[in-house]
């Protein structure tokens, strides 16, 4: 880890909050009382401790403000890049109820002339839609109140001022708001970001309620791609969960899930697949020299709670409409068969995952009657309250049990409902003065189910993250992604190689591992699809979805999944580097044009550039300049396709840049660069 990003000014400011904590940047009212910081006036220190470890300092506070409610600041500085974050905890140690706790929020004011805010949109409508927005003109405001954090909008934003600018995050997978507004007398820029938007509550003797993550990271040049690369650096380096329970670093890998390689009709998920069919797919994979790291099991597999079989045959019968028991089909999957699945997956150098979804439950009487499940748990029947402990224990049961005793390697969580409105629900059955506590409590819960599960899985050598999905990219929260990563995008990132493009020059400016699948298609369900040299570059990212019949399509072309599972493996180490974007972003719709980005090593000088021209693109020139070459350099590049050898050096490069050819359109380039020193 190099020491570029290192940052004075924004240590200084760390060690002032320390010794001051009264101008620390957080604000809230109690019995309406505005309070902005932890001044020694206000509050009574409690504790105060310190970890100082070479890659971040931790320090934690607890402060009393009166005898029914302590507050628990967490902050954590990271040396390597400036960056800081913290979160704070309210908990009532006393007899009696609090007072009221309210208007929670994380309040920043930065310095510096023309103020640019930038960022995407999210997943679900928008599709990760960048944005430009000169706050001198006017604020910026964005709010989620579904539940589902990422759709729609995007709790990530890179504020440019002055000669630099800061990076900022929400991590909070429930509800969240953020502004940014510009004062022309003072010339500042004043952030403010919420977490459970309607907190209004006291707390009951014994309980707690905790705010979002935030996230601070100051850079010091204003340069889009340097914003860009600080942020994927510290993402990589201080936000990415580890492959393992021994801290390996997590690097790119290969899943298959095998739903339409059975023969059998698929309705969705993985509905038809079962003890007969696994075999045969995997098999093939393997002597077909295409074997992946991940194979992938999708929603269908368990038992519906009246102890039916789902097979898809009618909407009442399938995949989505018998959740709720976690234990496995044994029509589908008799005795050990599954057991023997993972087995033969491990002996094969495979692991396996596994699809659930604990936020909502089907058939609550069916749960009752035969796995104990307390129907007060479902919420207007369908949506499972894991803020309950007694529910949560339940829930975490039926999981567990299931992922040990198969040896499963790797949890996937889905989440099919916008959980907001049960939380007002919920909120509004505790009577008056309790407005997020719910949403608070059952977000926390949420985090705590996923780490009780990593120790699961750890437990007995499998993974240290989840398989982070919520209706596609709806759970992509930076707390989330401390534990999990996004194998897909957006559930639409299994259709157009257009929307791939798309979002690959947009979603990974943000969340650099992440992944798609390798096939086009028309609908995202599809069994078969467009799979050739164009679609497989496109897909290139750190988790490569293999989508193909293995043994059901007699026509497969195992020759392309070959080459390009062998090509995406020899440059998948640059993947998790430096990232440029060389064109400008296109729509999900959009085929009319080009596509360029490039993953640089800069402590190697080495990357790769992949160009694309789309389908109804008439031009067969593009011109490209490549910004990180040094002017005293020479740059190589050589063609994956061709052997051809370009050389140029970082003068001309910067002057004039290169030109791609493409012969035809729908064709994609990949080249091999080096700089030369």
């Amino acid at each position: 880890m190099t020491e570029k990003y290192r940052n004075p000014k924004a240590e200084a400011q760390y060690r002032a909050y320390l010794e001051d904590m009264s101008s620390f940047p957080f604000t809230f009212r109690y019995n309406d009382e505005k309070i902005c910081g932890f001044s020694e006036e206000r509050f009574q220190l409690i504790s105060r401790e310190t970890k100082d470890g070479s890659d971040k300092i931790e320090s934690t506070f607890v402060f009393a403000l009166d005898d029914t409610l302590h507050v628990r600041l967490y902050y954590v500085f990271y040396p390597l890049h400036g960056a800081s974050d913290w979160t704070v905890t309210f908990r009532n140690p006393g007899t009696e109820n609090s007072g009221i706790i309210s208007d929670a929020a994380t309040v920043l004011t930065f310095e510096g002339a023309y103020p640019m805010l930038k960022g995407i949109l999210g997943d679900l409508d928008n599709w990760y839609r960048p944005y430009a927005m000169d706050l001198t003109s006017c604020p910026a405001y964005f709010e989620s109140n579904s539940g589902r954090p990422t759709h729609v909008r995007f709790p990530y934003f890179n504020l440019e001022h002055g000669d630099g600018g800061t990076m900022l995050a929400i991590g909070w997978s429930g509800t969240w708001r953020a502004d940014f507004r510009y004062d022309k007398k003072t010339g500042r820029t004043t952030y403010t970001a919420r977490s459970a938007n309607e907190l209004h509550t006291y707390l009951k003797p014994g309980e707690s309620i905790r705010t979002a993550l935030f996230v601070c990271a100051p850079y010091t040049v204003r340069e889009e791609n340097y914003a860009t690369n600080y942020w994927r650096s510290w993402f990589i380096h201080s936000n990415l969960p580890r492959a393992d329970k021994t801290g390996t670093p997590l690097k790119p890998f290969s899943t298959s899930c095998l739903a339409s390689d059975t023969g059998l009709p698929n309705t969705d998920g993985s509905i038809s697949e079962r003890y007969s069919t696994w075999r045969p797919s995997l098999e093939k994979m393997i002597a077909e020299d295409i074997k992946v790291d991940v194979r992938w099991l999708d929603a269908g597999w368990y038992v519906a709670p009246d102890g039916r079989s789902p097979d898809g045959s009618t909407p009442e019968n399938d995949w989505h409409s018998t959740i709720g028991t976690w234990q496995l089909d044994p029509v589908k999957w008799p005795g050990n068969s599954f057991r023997e699945s993972t087995d033969f997956a491990r002996e094969n150098g495979m692991r396996t995952m596994m699809w659930f979804e604990p936020e909502r439950v089907t058939d609550v009487a069916s749960l009752e009657k035969n796995y104990g499940y307390n129907p007060r748990w479902a919420i207007h029947g369908c949506i499972n309250n894991i803020g309950d402990p007694d529910c949560l224990a339940w829930t975490l049961g039926q999981i567990t049990k299931t992922l040990s005793e198969n040896r499963v390697e790797i949890y996937r969580e889905d989440n099919n409902c916008n959980p907001g409105e049960i939380w007002h629900y919920l909120d509004e059955q505790e009577g008056d003065n309790r407005a997020g506590f719910t949403e608070s409590n059952v977000v926390d819960a949420h985090y705590r189910m996923w780490d009780a599960i990593i120790d699961c899985t750890t437990s007995y050598g499998g993974c240290a993250y989840v398989d982070s999905c919520a209706g596609g990219g709806g759970r992509n929260d930076l707390e989330s992604l401390r534990r999990g990563i996004p194998f897909l995008r957006s559930d639409f990132d299994r259709t157009s190689t257009a929307i791939r493009l798309s979002m690959t020059t947009a979603f990974n400016k943000w969340i650099p591992f992440c992944g798609a699948i390798n096939k086009e298609k028309g609908w995202q369900l599809d069994a078969t699809g467009v799979v050739d040299q164009y679609v497989w570059r496109a897909s290139y990212l750190p988790v490569m979805n293999i989508d193909s019949q293995y043994a059901q399509d007699p026509e497969q072309d195992f020759g392309v999944l070959r080459t390009g599972l062998k090509e995406w493996k020899r440059l998948n180490h640059f993947l998790l580097c430096d990232f440029y974007v060389l064109t400008h972003w296109h729509t999900e719709g959009e085929t009319n044009d080009f596509t360029a980005y490039s993953f640089f090593d800069e402590e190697k000088g080495e990357g790769i550039l992949l160009g694309f021209r789309q389908e109804k693109c008439k031009e067969s020139v593009l011109s490209v300049t490549l910004p990180y070459i040094r002017e005293e350099a020479i740059c190589e590049l050589r063609d994956e396709d061709s052997g051809e050898i370009l050389r140029i050096t970082g003068q001309e490069m910067a002057e004039r840049g290169f030109t791609l050819t493409f012969d035809n359109p729908r064709s994609a380039r990949l080249l091999w660069v080096k700089e030369i020193r």
